[in-house]
C-alpha cells in the first residue's frame, strides 16, 4: 500500500509579513494513521526539498501526540526536509493521495498545475483523493472527466467561513474554502466548529478542520 502525501511549499501568510505552511497536526495524525496501517508513505511538495511548518501549528499549546511522536522521530524529520517535487511524481504506482492543511496551500497547491493533474489522475482512475482543513483548496481547478468541477454534485466539507473568522484570516486569505467550494457545485456540509467531521463521496474524502485529519486519513484506508 503507496501513499502519496502533498505538502505545501508556500510560507508567508499573504502580506501581513507572518509566515504560514502546513498545519503539523494535520501531517502527522493522517502520516502515522497510515504508516501504523502498514502503509509506504511518499512526501512531495511543489518546490521540492523543506517544507514549511505553520509556526503556529509547532507552538507548546498546539501540540498532540501525533506532533510529540513527530518530534521524535528523525527519520519522518528527514523526510519532510527532503520532499520530493511534485512535477516529478506520476500517479503510477500509488493507491491514494493525500493533502495536509495548512494556510500555505490556498496559495500554491490550490494553483498548481501538477497538483491539478495528479488529483485528476487519481480520481480518473478510480483512486482515493483526500483533503483535511485547507487543503480541499486543491479542487479549485480540477475536474472529472466529464469536464465539470471534480467537487460538483458530491459531498464535501473543508474549513468553515467562521473557523476562518475566528482565526482572523477572512481578509488574508485569496479565497475562503467553505466558498469555493459551494461555487464549485459541491454539497458543502460542516459540524460544529474545531469538532471532527468527515465526508466520504466515492472515492474523495475531505476533513473540515485539524481535528478531522486522523479520522479522514482513516476513511482513505477504509477505501482501500
Amino acid at each position: 500500500m503507496k501513499i502519496l502525501m502533498v505538502l505545501t511549499s508556500h510560507d508567508q501568510l499573504g502580506d501581513t509579513g507572518k509566515k504560514t505552511g502546513f498545519w503539523l497536526e494535520e501531517f502527522a495524525a493522517p502520516y502515522y494513521v497510515f504508516k501504523d496501517a502498514g502503509a509506504e508513505v511518499t512526501i512531495a511538495s511543489p518546490k521540492g526539498g523543506k517544507a514549511p511548518i505553520d509556526p503556529a501549528s509547532d507552538a507548546e499549546d498546539a501540540q498532540t501526540k501525533d506532533t510529540l511522536r513527530f518530534k521524535g522521530d528523525a527519520e519522518t524529520q528527514t523526510q519532510l526536509a527532503t520532499t520530493l517535487k511534485l512535477s516529478d511524481i506520476t500517479e503510477v504506482g500509488f493507491d491514494a493521495i493525500f493533502y495536509p492543511g495548512g494556510h500555505g496551500p490556498l496559495w500554491d497547491l490550490a494553483e498548481d498545475a501538477d497538483s491539478k493533474r495528479l488529483i485528476e489522475a487519481f480520481a480518473a482512475a478510480g483512486l482515493p483523493v483526500g483533503a483535511v482543513c485547507h487543503a480541499p483548496a486543491v479542487f479549485r481547478h480540477t475536474h472529472s472527466t466529464d469536464g465539470k468541477p471534480l467537487v460538483s454534485g458530491r459531498r464535501v466539507t473543508g474549513f468553515t467561513n467562521t473557523e476562518e473568522e475566528a482565526v482572523g484570516l477572512t481578509n488574508v486569505v485569496p479565497f475562503l474554502v467553505e466558498d469555493m467550494l459551494k461555487a464549485n457545485g459541491g454539497l458543502y456540509e460542516k459540524g460544529a466548529d474545531w469538532s471532527s467531521f468527515v465526508l466520504r463521496d466515492g472515492n474523495l474524502v475531505t476533513g473540515q478542520n485539524p481535528a478531522s485529519s486522523a479520522a479522514a486519513a482513516q476513511e482513505i484506508l477504509a477505501l482501500l
